[in-house]
């Protein structure tokens, strides 16, 4: 079975794939000071809950924002599970193109959604939203290329900036307001994030469309983007499961590369 690893700045996905489907997944907030010994005890337990066991894992495939959570995960997979970690980004062949002038710059998980969109949406030009600490909206290629996008701040990063910045304004759950006019703090404040950043997605989304100059697929993914989904006009998919399904087809591309290398 493959352990797919991916690091957030905000929570952290394990997802174990046994061949065939995936058969688990859970998410833990990141935490830079958690050691591979964390790891074990928490994901053990967990995969015990779900009739798994650390022992049927067979390989590992990594993708991190957070180069500081690298090391006790790279440790996890050697010491644990006593494989040598996929890391994305260390000598993992992507199999497309960057057409950005600095692409040691685009974030492993920018890459992976890439990836995974363009294994599920083949031959169209598509925008992938990700709706995590950042929210970005990445361009893919009719041929897979990841050709740029834009990084916002994220709708949680939004929510929190308001309550530590504003001295009266308290943290509130983000929610789909029933009006768009407030009639107290909290529905000003919930309907002022909300609809702000459902304004945000569609606007930005047509202007990519305009600039791009071709009719573009939208598919939204991440932790939060559920919350959009009948709310966003311009989206025309969620599917959370992108980036594992990334992280899937690059393990899949690099141990058949390797395996021809052995030959």
């Amino acid at each position: 079975m493959l352990l797919a690893i991916d690091t957030g700045n905000t929570n952290t996905l394990f997802a174990v794939h046994d061949g065939k489907e995936w058969r688990a997944q859970w998410r833990s907030a990141t935490d830079m000071t958690k050691t591979a010994d964390d790891y074990a005890v928490w994901l053990s337990t967990l995969m015990e809950l779900s009739g798994l066991n650390l022992s049927q894992i067979d390989d590992c495939i990594i993708s991190t924002v957070v180069p500081q959570s690298l090391f006790n995960q790279r440790n996890l997979a050697r010491r644990y599970l006593n494989v040598e970690p996929f890391v994305v980004g260390e000598n993992v062949e992507l199999g497309v193109k960057v057409n950005i002038p600095k692409p040691s710059e685009v974030g492993a998980d920018r890459l992976v959604n890439a990836v995974g969109a363009h294994a599920s949406f083949p031959g169209k030009p598509m925008i992938v939203i990700d709706s995590g600490t950042a929210t970005t909206f990445d361009i893919v290629a009719a041929d897979g290329a990841f050709d740029g996008g834009i990084i916002a701040p994220g709708i949680n990063l939004s929510m929190k900036a308001l309550h530590e910045a504003a001295a009266k304004l308290p943290r509130v759950a983000i929610q789909k307001p029933d009006r768009v006019i407030g009639k107290d703090t909290v529905t000003a404040m919930q309907s002022g994030v909300f609809w702000g950043y459902i304004d945000l997605i569609d606007g930005l989304v047509e202007r990519i469309k305009t600039e791009y100059g071709q009719p573009m697929t939208v598919i939204a993914t991440g932790g939060v983007a559920s919350l959009f989904e009948g709310a966003a006009r311009n989206i025309d998919h969620f599917d959370s499961d992108i980036t594992i399904k990334g992280l899937r087809i690059l393990y899949d591309r690099n141990v058949a590369n390797a395996a021809k290398e052995l030959k």
